[in-house]
């Protein structure tokens, strides 16, 4: 038996730090190799962050990218493979690539062959794809390599031509984008490409928040088989040691076929170091239930998104409501109860009951929390534009004031104090336009935005279990209300949210047409309701601040819909 040492180094870099993604991979490689190991990965385009999107249409950054790879190369520890993915620029063409790095020197490059362009994914538009996978020799071992989604397509050439080489293993080096559901799907696929290719499979994932979107890491090894071996931690830096046994040997070559150079690229290694003699046993770390899952992946995103932009401080408008209360708990687990402050802006409609509880979850969570009644302005918005429209009678219009006279207060608090406003919209909300443009829509970060309402009473009650209450029970137990007027409740508006969010998981996330979700046993006019106000809201949702996805499709990232758009689905059925 041969015995391979890997690390998986699950890294959180940032997009477009060179040099600071450089020192990540640096630090991982010299902790891995003074542990004995033989090679070392780093996720897909460590070095540029992902998603990158046209930074690399820039030749100065890609000429940047390659000065930094060089470096990187020479200071790297000499004897190890170290595996790093980076963006290529070769002839006018742009590949997303992985470098082999050795001895001061990059040994290969391997392109990615499968561009996804779905969803969240739009590198066809970026980039070129490769031509050939590569195979590594080394020791009378077969190492394949691999991107992300060419492990995806099992019938694609990525993964045909390795099948056909004979592996001892195939590395997966990957920037794989998180939703509920979505490590499940990844491991399905994973463990199918490893069951086709008959060899042990090694994923390196990325891990960490980049705009609206959090990549979870949990990296991990598959057997031939298809079995886990081992994971490395959920939503966290982290690097995964394997200890891998082969059946090959160096004097006793295994009888595979020869390597069609037509078909894939060969990089022939003389030698590896001698692997770490006292290795810890494989690694399986335990998942997360699924709504903590969710709550570890908002965390991480709310955390990375305030660091990787430099903010210190952010603030939240304290309504007394459930998505402030959750906004507020996240923030203050992502980054301590220093750096989050509250607000409340209680009007004439403000009931003591929201009040209090807004106090009280302040002093719950430890932050400091300031009242500003907006009632005398107001009252003065009102005075002010009433010879505007003599002789008409209240409505949204007054109510609206209310929410965007808070807009400006929370925003004239980022300007003076430079703290991030987090909104507190939630999907459910979002979708339907039940949110203020210009209001409570106005802010740097919509935490909550891809949430639906249903699930951020889960999250809630959740954060409660964890090591003591922090959202006061009544907030939970309260029907939602925006307060805007006398006795208002969501209800007035809007069908209860236990109805409202599985029409809405229906038409967003899976595109049933309204005929569909009403035989599915759903009310024909509420289902005719909901489209019809999801439909009249893009302008809304397209002014919205960035927030994190954690669903199948998020709005903005994935649910691209024109503005201008007379079709009308709430009237077909």
């Amino acid at each position: 038996m041969s015995t391979w040492h890997l690390a998986l180094a699950q890294i959180n870099p940032t997009v477009g730090a060179l040099a600071e993604n450089a020192r990540l991979v640096l630090r991982a490689a010299q902790a891995a190799a003074a542990r004995g190991a033989q090679v070392i990965a780093c996720p897909e385009l460590a070095l540029s962050g992902y998603p990158p999107e046209d930074l690399v249409l820039k030749p100065h950054f890609l000429a940047d990218a390659a000065a930094e790879l060089r470096k990187l190369a020479a200071v790297l520890p000499p004897e190890p493979l170290v595996i790093v993915g980076f963006p290529e620029a070769v002839e006018g063409k742009i590949f997303n690539a992985a470098a082999v790095l050795q001895g001061g020197n990059i040994l290969a490059t391997y392109r990615k062959m499968l561009l996804p362009n779905y969803g969240v994914f739009d590198e066809k538009r970026l980039f070129t794809p490769g031509e050939k996978p590569l195979v590594i020799e080394v020791a009378g071992l077969r190492l394949g390599l691999h991107i992300c989604e060419d492990s995806w397509v099992l019938h694609g050439a990525p993964c045909r031509r390795l099948r056909e080489a004979g592996l001892d293993l195939l590395l997966n080096i990957s920037a794989s984008p998180y939703h509920a559901g979505k490590l499940q799907q990844r491991e399905d696929a994973l463990r199918k490409t490893a069951q086709h290719l008959n060899a042990p499979l090694a994923y390196c994932n990325l891990v960490g928040g980049q705009d609206e979107l959090v990549f979870d890491g949990a990296s991990l090894l598959l057997a031939a088989d298809g079995r886990e071996l081992a994971r490395a931690k959920q939503c966290e830096e982290d690097t995964l040691l394997i200890a891998l046994e082969t059946e090959a040997h160096p004097a006793q070559p295994r009888c595979v076929p020869p390597l069609d150079t037509a078909q894939v690229d060969v990089l022939h290694i003389s030698k590896l170091p001698v692997g770490g003699q006292a290795w810890p046993a494989l690694r399986l770390e335990t998942l997360h239930d699924d709504v903590a899952e969710v709550y570890a992946a908002l965390k991480l995103g709310l955390h990375d998104y305030v660091e990787k932009n430099r903010f210190r401080e952010v603030v939240v408008a304290l309504s007394g409501g459930i998505d402030s209360a959750l906004v507020a708990a996240l923030a203050v687990d992502a980054l301590g109860a220093a750096r989050v402050h509250g607000i409340t802006m209680p009007s004439r409609f403000s009931s003591s009951e929201t009040l209090g509880d807004a106090q009280l979850l302040a002093q719950c969570l430890g932050i400091a929390c300031r009242t500003l009644p907006i009632e005398r302005l107001h009252q003065t918005f009102l005075d002010e534009l009433a010879p505007c429209w003599p002789g008409r009678a209240p409505d949204a219009t007054e109510e609206n004031l209310q929410a965007r006279i808070r807009g400006n207060i929370v925003m004239a608090l980022s300007n003076k104090f430079g703290w991030l406003v987090l909104t507190t919209g939630n999907k459910s909300e979002i979708a339907t336009g039940y949110c203020t443009l210009y209001g409570d829509m106005a802010g740097g970060f919509a935490v909550i935005k891809d949430v639906p309402k249903m699930l951020v009473f889960e999250l809630s009650r959740w954060r409660n279990r964890q090591g003591g209450v922090v959202i006061p029970p009544r907030i939970i137990e309260r029907p939602p209300t925006a307060e805007l007027r006398a006795n208002q409740k969501d209800s007035d508006s809007l069908p209860e949210y236990a109805v409202l969010d599985p029409i809405l998981e229906r038409y967003v996330e899976r595109d049933w047409p309204a005929e569909k979700i009403i035989a599915d046993g759903f009310d024909a006019a509420t289902v005719r309701r909901v489209i019809k106000l999801v439909d009249l809201n893009e302008y809304k949702r397209r002014q919205g601040a960035p927030g994190i996805k954690i669903t199948p499709k998020a709005f903005s990232r994935d649910r691209r819909m024109p503005i201008t758009n007379q079709y009308r689905e709430h009237a077909r059925a």
